[in-house]
């Protein structure tokens, strides 16, 4: 056989082409930070979070950078992330080092998205309970239960029908923290039943054993909410208990929404 010669000039277009490749396919639109430390209960459907949002991070050209136990969280590592976000964290995560430098974090003006049991985590921290908005207090069994899609200018919400039935661990929240939350989804407590009791359950709320009653929320019950904080966004949806929706369009167009408006503040339509 002969070897093949390239010529000079298919050289020179080979490497422009490669150059004129690159650096386009390196651009992101954001970079967000994924972490899923657990100090509590750990949630099987972890993994299965991990696996949906780099998918989407694939299919809507965003960064994503998985935060490890070991790594703490530093001015200089955040200097360049524009979301957080807290997949099924549970209990103190975070050191005082870590809270100072995430505090500022948000209030340069960048974004928080929590999921599921991020509103199960830091309960001490009052910031973080003031930027998550309301905090996990207790739920029943799983079951089957009607969402309500309260307002459908949120980004990833605007083709959702008003209502739609959906499985789930429903979430029963204490009381608000701040005052300006915009409620995006609520459940309907009269499709499932809210009542429970947990005795000597462990951990709680500073990881130790338990007793909590549930008895609903009543007529309104939120599952999701956005506002602004701090000079920052967040971002938070109970949804995402069960492993398998992490495979549900529905659920993925809900999530990345959250993701897209707290990473860039845009896709909220101004009344």
């Amino acid at each position: 056989m002969f070897p093949i010669k390239i010529l000079p000039k298919f050289t020179l277009i080979i490497s422009f082409c490669i150059l004129c490749i690159n650096p386009m396919a390196a651009q992101k639109q954001f970079t967000a930070l994924l972490i899923t430390e657990t100090a509590g209960w750990h949630h099987e459907s972890i993994q299965n979070g991990v696996t949906a949002i780099n998918e989407l991070a694939v299919t809507h050209n965003f960064e994503v950078r998985r935060q490890q136990n070991a790594i703490p969280i530093t001015t200089e590592g955040l200097k360049d992330i524009d979301v957080v976000i807290f997949l099924s964290t549970t209990a103190d995560i975070f050191d005082d080092k870590e809270q100072t430098a995430f505090e500022k974090y948000i209030q340069s003006g960048k974004g928080y998205v929590g999921i599921h049991a991020a509103s199960d985590t830091e309960y001490k921290w009052e910031w973080y309970t003031k930027l998550v908005g309301r905090m996990f207090h207790i739920h029943p069994v799983q079951q089957t239960a009607k969402l309500k899609i309260i307002d459908h200018n949120f980004p990833g919400l605007e083709h959702f029908p008003d209502t739609l039935l959906w499985t789930d661990e429903w979430y029963e929240f204490g009381e608000e923290k701040v005052a300006d939350l915009k409620y995006l989804v609520t459940v309907d407590e009269t499709t499932f039943d809210p009542k429970v009791t947990w005795k000597n359950r462990d951990p709680g709320a500073n990881g130790t054993m338990v007793d909590r009653v549930g008895t609903g929320m009543g007529k309104f019950h939120p599952i999701s909410w956005y506002h602004e904080f701090d000079g920052g966004r967040s971002f938070y949806t109970a949804l995402g208990h069960i492993e398998k929706v992490y495979e549900n369009q529905w659920f993925l167009d809900h999530l990345y929404g959250g993701i897209y408006y707290a990473a860039t503040g845009f896709g909220i339509e101004k009344k």
